[in-house]
């Protein structure tokens, strides 16, 4: 299983930036896909994530800024950050969660490499 991320960057603040994660390799039927990040001295927090009705779930500090979305075939995930400020500064992870329900992602199954993003 691979999750492969693409799309970080430098960018201003109030700029916006879109994060793309490609999944392969999988066979189970059922997986959730979202984001986390993690700040320099920081412990990694999550972002955003589907569920596995594709229903978007969005931590508090980026609801109403950062959307998910999903292509058809359910195999790659986007992440449009707007409005980013200093405080969105951090490496983004994608991840995976295996037999996922409702609700956010807890417990990653899968892990991207990561993509840096930095706001300033």
């Amino acid at each position: 299983v691979q999750l492969v991320e693409s799309g970080g960057g430098s960018v201003l603040v109030g700029g916006s930036l879109r994060l793309s994660c490609a999944a392969s390799g999988y066979t189970y039927s059922s997986y959730c896909m979202g984001w986390f990040r993690q700040a320099p001295e920081s412990e990694r927090e999550w972002v955003a994530s589907f569920d596995n009705f594709r229903n978007a779930e969005y931590a508090e500090s980026v609801r109403g800024r950062f959307s998910l979305s999903i292509n058809k075939a359910g195999h790659t995930i986007y992440l449009q950050m707007n409005s980013l400020t200093a405080e969105d500064t951090a490496m983004y992870y994608c991840a995976a969660e295996v037999g996922c329900g409702r609700g956010r992602i807890v417990s990653p199954d899968y892990w991207g490499q990561g993509t840096q993003v930095t706001v300033s």
